[in-house]
């Protein structure tokens, strides 16, 4: 059994902390993430026909996840702040709700996971937002990394 990762926002003394990575090397990092939002199929319509009465959900929640990438290191202790160089949000309506995308980039000394799903959580919240004069039960799910790639971990990709 290989020996337990440490912790690398956590110093000797259990405090919490920056992670230098100035020594590390400056490649191309991508990230992806997903989330769902579960809606009734009545606000789905809504949605997609924009009757909703804050306007269109879709852009609005497009351009926060977008916004919200860029800001990352604001929102999160310990993120560094990073140049992307790119950051889309996809909102896709469902039979089951509407299912979110991000995908951030940079070339950087550290990666971009966190904005991703930042994006997502964001651009979720958004939409919750939007919706929740017509819909009170909007449930937030499945936010999770789906790929990476770029550093020393090289690509990773959840296995389904």
């Amino acid at each position: 059994m290989p020996a337990p990762k440490k912790l690398t926002h956590v110093d000797r003394k259990g405090a919490a902390r920056m992670v230098d990575v100035g020594a590390k090397a400056v490649t191309e990092r991508r990230a992806v993430a997903r989330g769902l939002l579960r809606v009734s199929r009545a606000t789905i319509e809504l949605v997609r026909d924009g009757a909703t009465p804050k306007g269109d959900v879709l852009a609005a929640a497009r351009l926060a996840g977008i916004m919200a990438a860029k800001r990352t290191s604001d929102l999160i202790p310990l993120t560094h702040p990073l140049p992307l160089t790119h950051a889309s949000v996809d909102l896709v309506l469902g039979a089951d709700g509407i299912a979110i995308e991000a995908t951030v980039a940079t070339s950087a000394r550290t990666g971009v996971e966190m904005e991703a799903l930042t994006a997502v959580s964001v651009a979720a919240l958004t939409v919750y937002d939007m919706v929740k004069a017509v819909e009170k039960g909007v449930t937030i799910a499945d936010i999770h990394l789906v790929e990476k790639s770029g550093g020393k971990s090289g690509h990773w990709k959840r296995s389904s």
